[in-house]
């Protein structure tokens, strides 16, 4: 028998002990000694074989989650091949370039994967004092996240977005257009999943990523809609399992893009209220935080591997209310967070990224002269003073008119309308430099005396010039 046969043998069967299916849960008798989280194989009467693993035991009864579609499945003649290990996916550097369903299933028309080692999709914790400090810059090609809210390598940096908001075209850029700087971007690599969406939106990613060339370099796990909501539970532990061996193992950095985690809080909810267990905040159970976080700390960088693992979560707010749970614990976890907006959406600015409330809470460990450009953390800070002070001055422009503004409140309202339409607003991937230039020349529609966050060096440097060509006498 082949190492691979062995491995998928049953340590133990267990037959005619079900008692009742909700759902994709199905509920058993305890005859036999088993593990919680150990896999199974569970053969029905219309001799389909579904995988599973067990979510819940005592000393009579046990609980399977049934990770593939439990139609046709009925209580009567149940088959439970129980192995002896938790669900595994079999890693190789093969991964990349395929496209993958929920549950680690090629499903791109190709060979399966050569399988290097099987890992279990449930990871192993990294030991805090092997926890490396994030360092150094991802850029995203956005100008909004780069320049104002850098992403660092090792960190997580969850999108905060609505519903009917464009998250999903912007994961898309963002997958396709990121990239390290001053190194070799063979190094680099994405895995992308998409967690219970609909078919056309699983369709458009993966197009989006073959007509761009990023599916080279990226492995893609989609769990539609339609699948069972307990393999919605597994599809991102199937991603970072695959990010996890690329960067710890092949020495690569990779970029993790969840989408949508709503989706899959509403499938720990489903699951969790079938499983009878008492409800927190709105429903949801009270380990929610923990169970997010499982995911969430698996992004890091460890001490004597060269390879570095970034997430960038995307969920969607319920009723656009940043208080709630999913947002609100998310956000505890998390190191900062990127906002998007209805409101510029509805003016048609994209990426619509709401810039004050948004915040990357390691940026000062990845950018400046080191990693960017050594004026990028001063013309960050500043851009955003004065965003904000162009939202006062909008404000109070509502109240009393454009005329009742003072010369320099007016000066305000131009930049931030020019800052929205020409610096949030983009069409195109744009280099840092690229972004930062437009920086520059947007604060040059101020006074210098409004520049307060800049040195006199700086005003000199990057100002000035900029300031004399627009009015002509430089």
């Amino acid at each position: 028998m082949s190492k691979h046969d062995q491995r998928l043998r049953a340590r133990l069967t267990l037959e005619g002990a079900a008692t009742r299916l909700e759902g994709s849960l199905l509920f058993l008798h305890r005859y036999i000694d088993v593990g919680l989280g150990h896999a199974v194989h569970v053969r029905g009467a219309d001799g389909v074989s579904r995988q599973g693993r067990i979510v819940a035991l005592d000393e009579e009864y046990m609980t399977v989650e049934v990770l593939e579609s439990p139609i046709g499945l009925s209580i009567s003649g149940v088959r439970i091949d129980v192995l002896d290990r938790p669900i595994e996916f079999g890693v190789g550097p093969g991964i990349l370039g395929r496209v993958f369903d929920g549950a680690g299933r090629v499903i791109d028309g190709g060979p399966p994967v050569a399988a290097h080692r099987y890992a279990a999709v449930s990871g192993l914790p990294i030991n805090p004092v092997m926890r490396q400090t994030p360092r150094d810059f991802i850029e995203t090609g956005v100008s909004s996240i780069d320049v104002l809210n850098s992403l660092v390598r090792g960190q997580k940096l969850p999108i905060f977005s609505g519903g009917g908001l464009p998250h999903d075209a912007l994961a898309v850029r963002i997958a396709r257009d990121a990239r390290l700087r001053n190194e070799r971007n063979e190094n680099f690599a994405i895995v992308f999943a998409g967690i219970g969406v609909p078919y056309d939106s699983a369709e458009y990613f993966r197009r989006a990523m073959e007509a761009s060339g990023a599916l080279e370099r990226t492995a893609l796990f989609l769990n539609l809609a339609s699948d069972s909501s307990t393999q919605r539970l597994l599809t991102p532990r199937f991603a970072l399992t695959a990010a996890e061996y690329l960067a710890f193992e092949e020495g690569m950095h990779v970029l993790v893009i969840l989408t949508d985690l709503t989706n899959y809080c509403e499938a720990l909810r489903e699951v969790s209220t079938s499983l009878g267990e008492i409800p927190s905040r709105k429903g949801f159970p009270g380990y929610m935080y923990s169970d997010l976080a499982t995911l969430y700390e698996r992004a890091g960088r460890i001490r004597g591997r060269e390879g570095t693992l970034t997430q960038v979560p995307i969920l969607s707010m319920p009723a656009d209310d940043i208080t709630h749970p999913i947002p609100d614990l998310t956000g505890y976890i998390t190191e900062g967070q990127i906002v998007l907006d209805r409101e510029l959406d509805r003016q048609g600015v994209f990426p619509p990224v709401k810039v004050l409330p948004s915040l990357s809470r390691l940026m000062k460990d990845g950018t400046g002269g080191e990693y960017t450009h050594p004026d990028h953390p001063a013309l960050a800070s500043q851009l955003y003073a004065a965003y904000a002070r162009s939202r006062q001055a909008r404000t109070l422009a509502s109240v009393v008119g454009e005329d009742g503004l003072s010369d320099v409140d007016r000066g305000y309202l131009a930049f931030g309308k020019a800052f929205e339409t020409r610096f949030v607003q983009q069409a195109e991937r744009r280099s840092l430099e690229e972004s930062m230039e437009i920086g520059w020349e947007l604060l040059a529609q101020l006074p210098g005396s409004e520049l307060h966050r800049l040195s006199d060096a700086q005003i000199a440097r990057h100002i000035n010039k900029r300031a004399a060509a627009e009015h002509g006498y430089g």
